[in-house]
């Protein structure tokens, strides 16, 4: 069964679509103009992201009706892919090519746990079963240049690309009033979007103090406070897609806006440790796709662990009220 047969996921949906397309209009009327005002390489930028969420918008809506496999399946791509940039991007030696072997293994594994909903394997897989694995396997390989250094390359990528991450399919099997489960989680990417949107036009039009200039020159205190300010509010207008009322919705949109954020920072200084743009080309107009769900790898475990503790004592406190 699709996941986007309910009124309140399909009216999501159509919004979402009517966001783009708004956006992608005022790119090209922007385009069009002379004025000096506006900095045509700003603009060209943004049409170019406004590619790249129609093109990713589109293989989360075909997901949504192909059922919640399907969108598993598609998390676990984007999971690989990811993974595989960081990867890439990271020098390793010989001797890390069989652990490397195995991480890529763990990640199906994980996102069946997810699958299956075995919340309580798929909590603890990878920080405790792999993260003392890699380090073991890497040993045998008798390999102790930069060991340490190694080691913590390959159990970040796999935190950050593939357990992270896993917890965004995940909110479909979380516990929900009415079965709102692919409504929630099309709030948190749109959020999560929209955040990032946000903040970059808040960076350029009253953007001032930049928070690490050797890491980020676009990422200001400014740009974070307006960008976070609005994404709240539009969480807050997105309430009734959600299980919060709009207070939640705005606090929640405030969490995952903050982390995703921070997120990008930190994959940021990766970037500039390494001496590269992008972590891959494979989105036009965004870099690869690491890039891209970034701020949604910081963001999804913390929105998925508030919600699961935080709707039941709502739920409680909303009895005995009652």
């Amino acid at each position: 069964m699709n996941l986007i047969n309910d009124p309140i996921t399909g009216g999501l949906v159509l919004g979402v679509i009517g966001l783009l397309a708004l956006a992608t209009g005022v790119g090209q009327i922007l385009k069009r103009q002379n004025d000096p005002r506006f900095d045509p390489a700003v603009i060209e930028q943004f049409n170019l992201r406004m590619r790249a969420w129609w093109l990713m918008c589109s293989v989360l809506a075909a997901a949504f009706l192909l059922g919640q496999t399907a969108t598993v399946i598609l998390f676990f791509g984007l999971s690989f892919w990811a993974l595989r940039e960081f990867i890439t991007l990271t020098p390793t030696r010989i001797a890390d090519h069989r652990a490397l072997f195995w991480i890529f293994l763990f990640a199906p594994v994980q996102y069946v746990l997810v699958g299956i909903d075995a919340y309580g394997l798929y909590s603890v897989f990878i920080p405790v079963y792999a993260f003392l694995f890699v380090p073991v396997r890497v040993a045998l390989a008798g390999d102790y240049k930069r060991y340490l250094e190694r080691c913590a390359k390959i159990q970040f990528g796999l935190m950050i690309c593939v357990y992270c991450l896993s917890y965004a399919p995940a909110l479909l099997n979380l516990p929900l009033p009415n079965g709102q489960n692919a409504s929630l989680l099309l709030f948190f990417i749109l959020v999560v979007t929209m955040g990032d949107a946000f903040h970059f036009a808040a960076e350029h039009f009253v953007g001032r103090r930049i928070i690490a200039p050797a890491i980020s020159a676009n990422r200001t205190w400014e740009g974070f406070l307006a960008g976070v300010a609005c994404s709240s509010l539009f969480g807050a207008a997105l309430f009734w897609a959600t299980p919060f009322n709009p207070l939640q919705a705005a606090g929640m949109s405030l969490l995952i806006t903050t982390m995703g954020f921070f997120g990008g920072l930190v994959m940021s200084a990766i970037k500039r440790d390494r001496g590269v743009q992008d972590y891959g080309t494979l989105v036009t107009g965004h870099g690869g796709v690491l890039d891209r769900i970034d701020s949604i790898c910081f963001a999804a475990p913390i929105f998925f662990h508030v919600t699961r503790y935080v709707l039941p004592a709502v739920a409680t406190t909303t009895a005995i009220n009652m």
